[in-house]
């Protein structure tokens, strides 16, 4: 399958790791580091050269509790850096973002993709995602980002998750996005418990889309958590969920750590390979 956006194409007959690159001073893993142009244009280069093939910027940290951020601070962080990535780097350049005037902005700079946790639901998001035939990242959050994680409560994850995302789908479709530049994200850590994550992520073949799908597990609570393990040591656990999730059905790996990330899927990918051609 190839999908497109903006006019560049992204194949994912095999799976594709995308790059975080956090604009932020508050991000949970690595707020500030990446912060001013040039650093986080060196950051963009290394992880291309570790194996990202998408750069995911997000001028607004999303993790539990996390401040608001104007629109047009955000649009200060993100836009100077998605230009000069645009103009500097040969590849497909995601922005992470709710916010509608941001989207329309990035896409103009030269933003190709736009992840969305609130899939689209902001005021003309919609209309500006078609207009610029973007690719678009559909994303389940219950909640909102200061209060997600205070009482999440499901009578069926999958199947709420699902509904969800079908209905944001339905939108799309009717708003003029055409069905091949939709990809959907259930939303791990994003208004779920412990268990509840990993009941979706083990339950995640049964939500029943036929687009690909995106999902971030990197480094997040859920990992840590059942691990017991602080931010700087959860790579193995996040690299376990993160092939899991591929033996699922996911085809794009949203990551802190690119290059470690990428070794393990090609790994994996490849002896999946020789599995199916025995099968077949």
């Amino acid at each position: 399958m190839i999908v497109t956006g903006c006019g560049r194409n992204l194949d994912l007959s095999q799976p594709r790791i995308m790059g975080i690159l956090n604009i932020t001073p508050d991000s949970f893993s690595d707020g500030s580091r990446f912060n001013q142009l040039d650093k986080a244009l060196f950051r963009a280069e290394e992880m291309i050269r570790e194996g990202a093939d998408i750069i995911d910027i997000g001028g607004e940290s999303t993790r539990p509790g996390a401040a608001f951020v104007p629109e047009q601070e955000e649009l200060d962080r993100v836009i100077p850096i998605i230009e000069r990535i645009s103009q500097k780097l040969d590849v497909m350049i995601s922005v992470d973002t709710y916010k509608t005037a941001v989207m329309n902005e990035a896409c103009k700079a030269g933003a190709h993709l736009i992840n969305d946790i609130k899939a689209l639901q902001d005021d003309g998001a919609l209309a500006v995602a078609a207009s610029h035939n973007a690719l678009v990242c559909l994303m389940h959050m219950q909640g909102d980002p200061q209060t997600m994680q205070q009482k999440p409560s499901y009578t069926d994850i999958v199947t709420e998750v699902s509904s969800f995302l079908h209905e944001r789908i339905t939108a799309c479709l009717n708003a003029g996005i055409s069905d091949e530049k939709l990809i959907i994200d259930p939303g791990f850590g994003f208004g779920k418990t412990l268990e509840q994550n990993f009941e979706l992520l083990g339950r995640m073949n049964e939500l029943g889309v036929k687009h690909p799908i995106l999902i971030g597990v990197s480094r997040k609570s859920m990992i840590g958590n059942f691990l017991n393990c602080a931010i700087d040591e959860r790579l193995p656990g996040s690299i376990g969920a993160a092939l899991y999730a591929l033996s699922k059905g996911a085809r794009i790996i949203r990551v802190h750590d690119v290059r470690a990330t990428t070794d393990a899927v090609r790994v994996f990918w490849h002896a999946q390979q020789y599995q199916k051609l025995r099968i077949s």
